[in-house]
Parts: structure tokens; C-alpha cells; sequence
């Protein structure tokens, strides 16, 4: 995305980050919505399934034998040992799930669609079970005038790191044209989206990014729930802290968050 925010660029990366384009040319996912194996969530120890997988072919990934293919990425290895998901033949396809993002600046509520995004929603619910995303960081907070989300769900904490796998996009369809763009290419991310960042097409992991107020993007990236007015005022709080200043960048727009943000843990409720 030429013209859309991405994550902050990491030094040398050996695996694609999963981010949002940057302004002004630079891929934002790459670097915030973009997540590559290893770089937004944090997991802890599993051991890898066998029984969920289909046999590996040739020498190849494997691969979850159900609709949602969730494929082993052995190039870019897992930030936290986790295996790949349940992958039914009836993915469930129906119905909300709340869950509660408990950080250091208060809680951030999301409600998760089923009906959007189900395979998604069943990786989410997967990496949290497995604590993945416990004791991690949000490693990018983006403030464009047309780009404002966190990213987050990489337990390296640096934007290029996953769940050591991949999985299709599950792209909207229904999002309306952003009106801060003339061509009609990018569509509206509204405030209080939760989406996937990706390094792109079908490269899903563990990244995602919360959106606090509303932004212009192509429709690539995979929306899978939508964060509670709770959240919002969390997020408002750690985007009026502003993003960290480098040497290189006194009033930078996009990169670590001033106020360091950790996720202490991800907690389902089930009613």
C-alpha cells in the first residue's frame, strides 16, 4: 500500500514484517498491520500438533487438512512455541465472541466476529488459549491524518515476528469509500476496527491493529471484530501520549508508542 502507514521499518529484517503502509510510500502493515512470523504476540511454550496437520508433501509446510489451511511457515519460526490451530471441517461460522485485552493503560474490550472472519477468529482464540499474546508489547502506534491504529500481537516486540504460521485473507466487502480519497481505492476503516495486518496476500498470523479514529486503507486487510467504548478510551489515551521520539526523528508519526503499552494477558468471557 503505497499511500497507507505501515509499521515502523526494523533494522535487516529476516522475515517479512506484518504491517500497514506508511504515508507518504511507505507500506504501513509492513511495519504496524503487516505482521511476519515472530513479531506481535507473545505465546507460550506448545507442542506442535501433528494430529491437526496434513501430512507434509515433498518435503513441503504442513498444513491443516480443514477449510481454513493454516500452514506451517518453518522460514519464519514461531516468537513463542504454539502449534496451528484447530482446523474442523465446520469451522464455526456464527456468532460473537468477547474477549478483553488487559494492559497497563486498562482494559481494551473486543468483540469478535465469527461471521466476518472465521477462520481469524478461530486463530485468535487459539493464540490466546495458548497465552500467546500474554506479556507482550504493541510495538507500533501510528497518528497519520489518514492512518490511527496500534498494532500489536507480536511477542518480539519488534513488528516482524508470528505464530509460525499462515493463513488465507478474509477480506471485507462491505467497507465504504474513504472520503479523504479522491481515487475510491481505499475504503474507510472506521474507528474501533479490529483487523489483521499482514506482509501480504494470504499471509496471516498473530499481528493485529485497533483503530482509533477513522482511516483510509485499500480493502487488504482481513477485519475480525471491533473494539468496545471501553477500549476506545484506553486507545485515546495511549494515542494522546504520542509516538516515541528518535534521534533521527524529534515529532515522528509513526513508530513505538511514547507510553510503552503491554498486554498482561487476553481473556475470554463466555456469556
Amino acid at each position: 500500500m503505497s499511500c497507507e502507514p505501515r509499521p515502523h521499518p526494523v533494522p535487516a529484517p529476516r522475515r517479512p514484517g506484518r504491517t500497514l503502509p506508511r504515508l507518504a510510500g511507505a507500506a504501513l502493515l509492513t511495519g504496524v498491520l503487516v505482521a511476519s512470523g515472530g513479531a506481535v504476540a507473545a505465546a507460550a511454550p506448545a507442542t506442535t500438533s501433528v494430529s491437526a496437520t496434513a501430512p507434509a508433501s515433498a518435503g513441503g509446510p504442513r498444513t491443516t487438512p480443514g477449510p481454513c489451511g493454516y500452514t506451517a511457515t518453518p522460514e519464519d519460526p514461531a516468537a513463542r512455541p504454539v502449534p496451528l490451530p484447530p482446523d474442523p471441517r465446520r469451522t464455526p461460522d456464527k456468532g460473537r465472541v468477547r474477549v478483553t485485552l488487559r494492559t497497563n493503560h486498562g482494559p481494551i474490550g473486543l468483540t469478535l466476529d465469527r461471521s466476518a472472519a472465521p477462520c481469524t477468529v478461530q486463530s485468535f482464540l487459539h493464540l490466546a488459549r495458548h497465552r500467546f499474546y500474554d506479556r507482550t508489547s504493541c510495538h507500533r502506534l501510528t497518528a497519520y491524518p489518514t492512518l490511527s491504529v496500534l498494532q500489536c500481537g507480536d511477542p518480539s516486540g519488534t513488528g516482524s515476528g508470528g505464530p509460525g504460521y499462515r493463513y488465507r485473507d478474509e477480506l471485507p466487502t462491505d467497507l465504504p469509500p474513504a472520503p479523504t480519497d479522491p481515487t475510491g481505492e481505499r475504503r474507510l476503516y472506521a474507528r474501533g476496527t479490529l483487523a489483521m495486518a499482514n506482509a501480504g496476500p494470504d499471509t496471516n498470523g498473530s499481528q493485529f491493529f485497533l483503530v482509533y479514529a477513522d482511516s483510509a486503507l485499500r480493502p487488504n486487510y482481513t477485519v475480525f471484530g471491533s473494539v468496545d467504548a471501553a477500549g476506545l478510551a484506553t486507545l485515546d489515551r495511549i494515542a494522546a501520549g504520542g509516538v516515541a521520539p528518535t534521534e533521527e526523528d524529534p515529532a515522528p508519526v509513526d513508530g513505538a508508542p511514547a507510553l510503552p503499552v503491554h498486554i498482561r494477558s487476553v481473556v475470554r468471557h463466555h456469556h
